[in-house]
C-alpha cells in the first residue's frame, strides 16, 4: 500500500514543483538571445536589429520594465516590435516609459490582438485544438490608439497594412507589414509590391506568422520576416518542443530563426504571457538581437 501511495505522491510533488517554477521563476527570467542572419548583400557591413514582441505589459511589472529599459544600452541600429505590447487599460504610460531608450532608435511596429482587446480567461485546453474563429471572444477595447500615437510620435513607423522606409546605420531599409492576421485584420494585398531597387533590404513584419501572409511576403522579395504571437509554445517539452503555435505555422518554427520558402523567418518567443496564464516552461521570456550579415 505504501508503494501505491508513494508513486502518485511523487508525481503530484513533481508537478507542483514544475508549476511553481513555471509561474514564479521562469516567466520572470528574461534573456537576450543573439542570432546571426546571413541576409545582406555581399560586401555589406553588419546591421543590428532588436526584435521585441509579446510584452503583454500590465501596471506594476517593475522587473519587466527594468529589463526592457536596459535593452537601450545595446544601441541597436533598428528596433522592430511585433505586437501584443499591452494587456491592461492602464498599461500604455508605463510601457512607453519602459521602452523610452529604444524609442530613440529607428523603429517600427505592428499590433497584435491583445493591443486591441483585453485578454479574457479561456480554458487552456482550447489551445490544443484547431482554432475556431467563430467562437473567438474578445474582452473590452484597450487604448491602442494612445499606444500607436506614442510610438508614432517618437518616429516609429506603424506597419499595420502599410509600407514604409527608414534609415538604419545610414542604410535605407524598406519595411512592409500587416495588421494582426490572428483576428483577420491583415490586408497584405493592399501593400503587395516588389522591393524598391534602391534599398539595402526589404523586411516583412507581422504579429501572427500565418502562412497566408508569410508566403506572399516571401514571393514579393522580403528576405527577412519578423513575427511573434506564438510565445515559442510557452510550454515546451524537452526534445519534443512546442506543443502548439496557436496559428497555422508548424511547431518546428514556433520560435527562433528558420528558412521559410525564399526568406529567413524569425519568430520571437516574446517577453510576456496572458495575465490568465502566467506560466512558462522550457521557454523563458526573450528579446532577440539579430545581427544581419552578408550572405547573398
Amino acid at each position: 500500500m505504501r508503494r501505491l501511495i508513494a508513486v502518485p505522491l511523487a508525481v503530484t510533488t513533481t508537478g507542483a514543483a514544475a508549476v511553481a517554477y513555471a509561474a514564479g521563476v521562469e516567466r520572470r527570467s528574461p534573456r537576450l538571445r543573439r542570432v546571426e542572419v546571413p541576409v545582406l548583400p555581399v560586401g555589406s557591413s553588419p546591421l543590428r536589429i532588436l526584435h521585441v514582441s509579446d510584452v503583454h505589459f500590465t501596471p506594476n511589472q517593475g522587473w519587466k520594465a527594468d529589463w526592457l529599459r536596459s535593452l537601450g544600452a545595446l544601441a541597436p541600429d533598428l528596433v522592430i516590435n511585433t505586437g501584443d505590447s499591452i494587456a491592461h487599460p492602464e498599461a500604455v504610460p508605463p510601457f512607453i516609459d519602459s521602452i523610452a531608450p529604444l524609442l530613440e532608435r529607428p523603429g517600427a511596429f505592428v499590433f497584435g490582438s491583445n493591443d486591441y482587446y483585453a485578454p479574457r480567461f479561456k480554458n487552456p485546453a482550447r489551445y490544443l485544438f484547431a482554432d475556431d474563429k467563430q467562437k473567438r471572444e474578445t474582452g473590452p477595447e484597450l487604448p491602442w490608439r494612445a499606444l500607436r500615437d506614442a510610438m508614432g510620435d517618437a518616429g516609429w513607423i506603424d506597419l499595420s497594412n502599410n509600407r514604409g522606409f527608414l534609415k538604419a546605420d545610414g542604410r535605407r531599409i524598406e519595411l512592409v507589414g500587416v495588421d494582426d492576421p490572428h483576428i483577420e485584420r491583415d490586408r497584405y494585398a493592399d501593400v503587395a509590391a516588389s522591393p524598391d531597387p534602391d534599398v539595402a533590404l526589404t523586411i516583412g513584419v507581422t504579429h501572427s506568422p500565418e502562412p497566408r501572409v508569410l508566403s506572399p511576403m516571401s514571393d514579393d522579395g522580403c528576405r527577412l520576416i519578423l513575427a511573434g504571437h506564438t510565445h515559442g509554445g510557452q510550454l515546451r517539452v524537452p526534445v519534443y518542443g512546442a506543443l502548439v503555435t496557436n496559428c497555422g505555422l508548424d511547431r518546428a518554427r514556433a520560435r527562433g530563426l528558420s528558412r521559410y520558402e525564399n526568406a529567413w523567418l524569425h519568430v520571437s518567443a516574446g517577453l510576456g504571457t496572458s495575465p490568465f496564464a502566467p506560466v512558462r516552461f522550457s521557454c523563458p521570456p526573450e528579446a532577440t538581437l539579430l545581427t544581419l550579415v552578408a550572405g547573398c
